[in-house]
């Protein structure tokens, strides 16, 4: 039962960084369970599989791209919303392993799903502020921070899944007070 807590952990992990970019997580789980570095669930085997790492490495390629252009990577936020819900959720039903398919996939929409969300709001709402103060030039900076926000959180989650975990607790923390703080200063100034 140990190895299904970390494999939540591992999951939980790995949503989070679905929720700065959708695809390189996914990639980085799936060369790490084709070399045998981590244990996917019986069902989702079909993520390590060689296609699978071709068709997620373009896609992680197209999204970093379409990511550093001002104005559409705004557009690719609204889209990208839902989908990094499902990669969150996929992502964590990727790892359980000894539950039933309906805990199982509570878990993973729950858990995975909701991290993942929060996350990727928290971006979106980075990113929005940042096209309203730099009229978008900005966005490149915050690209290129939720790109190595996604590889760095991937690694951390497969390697130390427990120190990941904790990593996104605080996260979410910190972003839960950030937009409070953001929300009670506006809610001051309306006053």
């Amino acid at each position: 039962m140990p190895e299904t807590y970390l494999g939540i952990l591992i999951g939980i992990g790995l949503s989070a960084a679905c929720g700065f970019r959708i695809f390189i997580p996914l990639l980085i789980m799936s060369i790490s369970s084709a070399t045998g570095h981590i244990e996917l669930s019986e069902s989702m085997g079909w993520i390590s599989s060689y296609p699978a790492i071709i068709a997620l490495s373009v896609a992680s390629i197209l999204e970093i791209l379409a990511y550093l252009i001002p104005f559409v990577d705004n557009l690719l936020d609204i889209i990208a919303g839902p989908v990094a819900v499902l990669a969150g959720t996929i992502a964590t039903a990727s790892f359980i392993t000894d539950m039933s398919p309906f805990v199982k996939w509570s878990i993973a929409i729950i858990a995975g799903g909701g991290v993942a969300a929060s996350v990727h709001s928290a971006t979106t709402l980075a990113r929005a502020s940042s096209t309203a103060v730099t009229a978008g030039i900005g966005n490149i900076i915050v690209s290129i921070g939720e790109i190595f926000g996604a590889v760095f959180l991937s690694v951390l989650a497969i390697l130390f899944p427990v120190i990941a975990f904790f990593s996104v607790v605080a996260l979410l923390i910190y972003f839960s007070i950030k937009l409070s703080k953001r929300y009670f200063v506006n809610k001051e100034k309306t006053k």
